[in-house]
């Protein structure tokens, strides 16, 4: 019976896909060539603001790399490095995802000049929103990883250790082990954030509406759960149930989302113009 569910639910899934695109290929638009000069541009400008973003996060690179050994530093421990070329690694690093994040602006601009041939003209004044939404989610995410999650998480999977295992440890991290930790949990809590965007998209291509999302409830807080499972830095249960609750919070949001930007509530406004 499950299974069937879950089969109905693809396949549902896919007619409303299906139907997506037969709907918005009806819009007049570019041929094949002028998409794919339109998406070189996109490509080459974007390239463009992350290098400059680069340059300028190379520039506050100590300022940056204190922010992220913050957490370390406050335990009384430091990074090691075992390679002749981690310091180096670890500053293109940081100058790279400080770049990314400067850029991402921009970068969202340049994505919805993209997309928007494939819009009508009502769903085109969402470009404000969009970008504030899809940004301050994202360093929301991020933020409350920082400031919560990594010094929750780092007493607990360092400090603890000492003679919790029958002996005295000695925590030895490296600056590419810990990069890697730092990014993992600030990136992937930021990213499953933009829960919210996910849903505004499929909503207002007509893919989900309010009733399927909420109608398939189950299924999203099952995969909501996997997801915290996941990036969680926690093992335990618990951690691993307030890692997904503000996601659990962000679903219920999304419904709201896709209530008020589905087209079928726009046509019976009297909203949907094409364009």
């Amino acid at each position: 019976m499950a299974e069937d569910s879950g089969v109905d639910l693809n396949v549902d899934l896919i007619d409303r896909a299906r139907n997506a695109v037969a709907d918005r290929a009806e819009l007049p638009g570019m041929s094949l060539m002028q998409h794919l000069e339109e998406l070189r541009r996109v490509l080459l400008h974007s390239a463009a603001a992350i290098t400059i973003g680069m340059c300028v996060a190379y520039f506050f690179r100590l300022r940056l790399s204190h922010i992220i050994f913050k957490p370390l530093l406050q335990m009384g421990l430091h990074a090691n490095i075992l390679h002749p070329t981690d310091g180096l690694n670890f500053a293109i690093k940081t100058a790279l995802y400080g770049g990314i994040l400067l850029a991402v602006p921009y970068v969202l601009y340049q994505l919805w000049l993209f997309i928007s041939p494939g819009l009508y003209v009502h769903e085109k004044r969402y470009v404000v929103p969009f970008m504030a939404a899809t940004v301050g989610l994202f360093f929301t995410g991020a933020f409350l990883a920082y400031r919560f999650v990594l010094p929750t998480a780092m007493p607990i999977l360092l400090g603890h250790g000492k003679g919790d295992f029958g002996g005295d440890f000695t925590a030895t991290i490296t600056i590419e082990d810990y990069m890697n930790f730092f990014l993992s949990v600030i990136l992937g809590l930021g990213i499953t954030f933009e829960l919210p965007i996910v849903i505004f998209f499929l909503s207002l291509f007509g893919i989900v509406d309010a009733g399927f999302l909420w109608r398939n409830a189950r299924y999203a807080i099952l995969l909501i759960f996997i997801v915290s499972a996941v990036i969680c830095p926690l093992p335990d249960p618990i951690s691993m149930c307030i890692f997904a609750s503000p996601l659990l919070l962000l679903y219920g949001v999304s419904i709201g989302v896709a209530y008020a930007v589905h087209p079928k509530r726009k046509e019976k406004q009297g909203l949907g113009v094409r364009g």
